[in-house]
């Protein structure tokens, strides 16, 4: 079974940095996905941040992250960074790594991935 492991949330002041990581493992774990990553702050939807898929195609930002931070993965394609520069306090929130079998389709929404991590806190103060 696919597990997903987040790490790197954390605190950060506004205009700072994190690095979020996302490992998956377990049986199956070395296969062709579409990773992605979303955020959900108190009272809120869960909504997408950002996606890529197993070939490093059709990557997707959510508007207000574009610019901002950058989705890559590691050479074996079993761990996705979320590189967040310029964070602002609008970023805080519980962020989830979420993968789904290949190719990465449709928009950057929730309904569209399966798997999902138990998420990583990121916290922006002013």
């Amino acid at each position: 079974q696919v597990q997903l492991v987040e790490s790197g949330g954390g605190s950060v002041q506004a205009g700072g940095s994190l690095r979020l990581a996302c490992a998956r493992s377990g049986y199956g774990s070395t296969g062709s996905y579409c990773m992605g990553w979303f955020r959900q702050a108190p009272g809120k939807e869960r909504e997408g941040v950002a996606r890529i898929q197993h070939d490093g195609g059709r990557v997707l930002y959510a508007d207000s992250v574009r610019d901002r931070f950058a989705i890559t993965q590691d050479n074996a394609k079993t761990t996705v960074y979320l590189q967040m520069n310029s964070l602002k306090t609008e970023d805080a929130g519980m962020y989830y790594c979420a993968a789904r079998p290949y190719p990465c389709i449709g928009e950057l929404s929730p309904s569209f991935f399966s798997l999902w991590g138990q998420g990583t806190q990121v916290t922006v103060s002013t």
